[in-house]
């Protein structure tokens, strides 16, 4: 397997889990304010406001920790949850490789049609 088709791979469910509008709204809260509790991030305005459920909170952070963007500590009874930017990170890597790519692609191209 080519390192392209690895970094592609891995990145695919980082790109998944922020397909979600709310799964984006999360990850970028937890971003800027920092570990939070399952229901300070139900309460967050951002999350809040779409109506959405501690239950369905709960789910979302599931596929963000499955993704690797998130991860959960337990403090006293409540789960408290973390930004991971690793996995984020990685595909940011993997949107520039193809970046390049389409740059060269449309080098050759134009260098083609000048000839």
């Amino acid at each position: 397997m080519s390192a392209k088709r690895s970094s592609a791979g891995q990145a695919a469910p980082v790109f998944a889990a922020l397909g979600d509008e709310t799964r984006l709204r999360i990850v970028t809260r937890l971003s800027t304010a920092g570990p939070m509790s399952i229901s300070r991030i139900t309460r967050d305005a951002a999350v809040a406001r779409r109506g959405v459920t501690r239950q369905a909170v709960t789910k979302h952070l599931h596929v963000l920790a499955h993704a690797g963007l998130a991860r959960s500590s337990h403090v006293g009874r409540e789960s408290v949850w973390e930004f991971q930017p690793g996995p984020l990170d990685d595909a940011r890597k993997c949107l520039e490789g193809i970046s390049a790519q389409w740059d060269a692609a449309l080098d050759r191209l134009k260098l083609f049609v000048e000839n």
